[in-house]
C-alpha cells in the first residue's frame, strides 16, 4: 500500500462559521458538493446526527455516481474529520479533513483526502483519478464560496 493525499485551497469572504456551517451538515453539500449533480436521480440517506459528529451520509447512483458512505468523525470551528467509504464502483477508503483558518475577514478553507492505495489505483491515481479529483475539488470549492459569500 502507498499513502497519497490530495489537496486544494481556496480564500472565501466570509466568517469561518458561514463556511464550516455549509461543511458540517451533509444536506447542505447539495448546494455545492461537485458530485452531488452526477446524477439526477442519486438516491441519499441521512442518518445519526443531523450535523457534526456521528451525521452520517449514503449515496447510491448511477456508473459515474456510485455508492458510498461518509461520517464526521470530528467536528471543531477549526476542523471537519469525514471518514469516506466508497463501495462502487471500486472499493476504497479515504479521510477528508476540511481545516478553515481565519484569513482577513474571510477564511482560507483547505480540502483535503488521504488514504492508501495498493499498487494499481498508485498508478492509475497518478494518471488519472488525482488530476480529475483535484478538478473537483476545485470546483466544489468554488461553489462553496459563491454560496458561502452570498
Amino acid at each position: 500500500m502507498t499513502a497519497f493525499s490530495l489537496s486544494r485551497d481556496i480564500e472565501i469572504q466570509a466568517d469561518p462559521a458561514v463556511v464550516h456551517a455549509l461543511l458540517d451538515d451533509f444536506e447542505k453539500w447539495r448546494g455545492w458538493s461537485p458530485w452531488e449533480q452526477v446524477d439526477p436521480n442519486l438516491e441519499r440517506t441521512y442518518s445519526g446526527a443531523e450535523s457534526g459528529v456521528g451525521a452520517h451520509y449514503a449515496w447510491q447512483g448511477n456508473k459515474k455516481a456510485g455508492s458510498g458512505t461518509m461520517e464526521i468523525t470530528g467536528s471543531t470551528p477549526e476542523r471537519i474529520d469525514i471518514d469516506l467509504e466508497f463501495l462502487a464502483p471500486f472499493k476504497a477508503s479515504y479521510q477528508t479533513v476540511f481545516t478553515l483558518t481565519p484569513a482577513g475577514s474571510g477564511t482560507r478553507l483547505d480540502w483535503t483526502m488521504s488514504g492508501d492505495r495498493n499498487l494499481i489505483f498508485t498508478v492509475l491515481g497518478k494518471l488519472f483519478f488525482d488530476r480529475s479529483i483535484a478538478k473537483d475539488f476545485e470546483r466544489g470549492l468554488d461553489s462553496l464560496k459563491a454560496r458561502a459569500e452570498q
